[in-house]
């Protein structure tokens, strides 16, 4: 959806996640510091990312919801990519501070203190994490926007980075092994950097002008093949590319060489309906050329 009112939407999403990670974030050191945990310290350090990266998101959705100008006539939209990529980039820093105090922790290990109570308000936070990550990625699908599903991916990882050092400093409380919890903290930065590098990936990817979705293209594949059916018409040159919430649809079409122009028009218009509800959104330009041309044919390569 690329509404005014569905960008609206969007960022009103955004701005629901910059308050939950401001909410996750004082509980999740209060934690940490009734504890005197690494593990908990290193949730609550990723927890700001979290809070970093909301507000990059607010701040690249509110770009990517400025209309087309002249000097940007496809609009604005790739600007979620670059918020992703620096979520991202975050993240990384994120894993690499954590793997940093972790590793002095476990040269010198201490005791977990006032477990009961730090496991409670890291529990909590978790717990406002998960509602907020699934709000968000149902979010991200009816709106089709990468940065709301990129928050919703890391909020995500978030509650399974406190589960386990929910886990981990249970065990070092009842063990009474202090390296446990410095080894959690590190397990947590290399889930930390997978999760970064996949954001990262997803990032560039959207840069590098990828095509839509396999599901995307099946329905463009499926409505193409109903029109070769049911008209004497031909496809080819199709091309796509998502430029977060939008997508771009390109293609050939090949009539009758006896059709008036207006036949071909009412059916190409149709066309470009059934493909704009199938990708919600999307913007569809189409070529006319006639069936029987063979020079039609010369551009046929462009068919992926």
């Amino acid at each position: 959806m690329t509404s005014p009112d569905a960008r609206r939407l969007v960022l009103r999403y955004a701005w629901f996640s910059i308050g939950a990670a401001v909410l996750t974030i004082g509980l999740k050191f209060a934690a940490a510091l009734v504890t005197d945990s690494v593990g908990m310290l290193s949730d609550a350090l990723e927890s700001l990312v979290n809070l970093a990266a909301a507000l990059v998101a607010l701040y690249a959705l509110s770009v990517a919801a400025r209309p087309p100008d002249e000097e940007h006539a496809y609009g604005h939209t790739k600007a979620e990519y670059f918020a992703v990529g620096i979520e991202g980039g975050l993240v990384l820093v994120a894993a690499y501070s954590i793997a940093h105090a972790a590793f002095g922790r476990l040269l010198a290990p201490q005791p977990i203190g006032q477990p009961g109570l730090g496991l409670a308000i890291s529990a909590g936070a978790a717990a406002i994490n998960g509602a907020v990550a699934l709000v968000l990625r149902r979010a991200s699908v009816q709106l089709r926007s990468v940065t709301l599903a990129a928050d919703a991916q890391h909020l995500l990882t978030d509650v399974w980075t406190s589960l386990g050092v929910i886990v981990g400093v249970a065990l070092v409380a009842l063990s009474g092994i202090g390296w446990l919890d410095p080894l959690i903290a590190l397990l947590v930065a290399l889930q930390i950097v997978r999760t970064g590098v996949g954001l990262v990936h997803g990032a560039a990817l959207g840069l590098m002008d990828t095509a839509v979705t396999a599901a995307d293209r099946e329905r463009i594949a499926g409505i193409l093949q109903r029109y070769a059916d049911d008209h004497p018409v031909a496809f080819h040159a199709l091309r796509t590319r998502q430029s977060g919430a939008r997508a771009f649809v390109s293609l050939h079409v090949l009539v009758p060489d006896d059709w008036s122009v207006r036949a071909a028009h009412t059916l190409v218009e149709q066309l470009e309906h059934d493909l704009r509800q199938a990708l919600p959104g999307a913007v569809v330009f189409t070529h006319l050329e006639p069936r029987d041309d063979p020079r039609s044919f010369a551009d046929e390569a462009l068919q992926h």
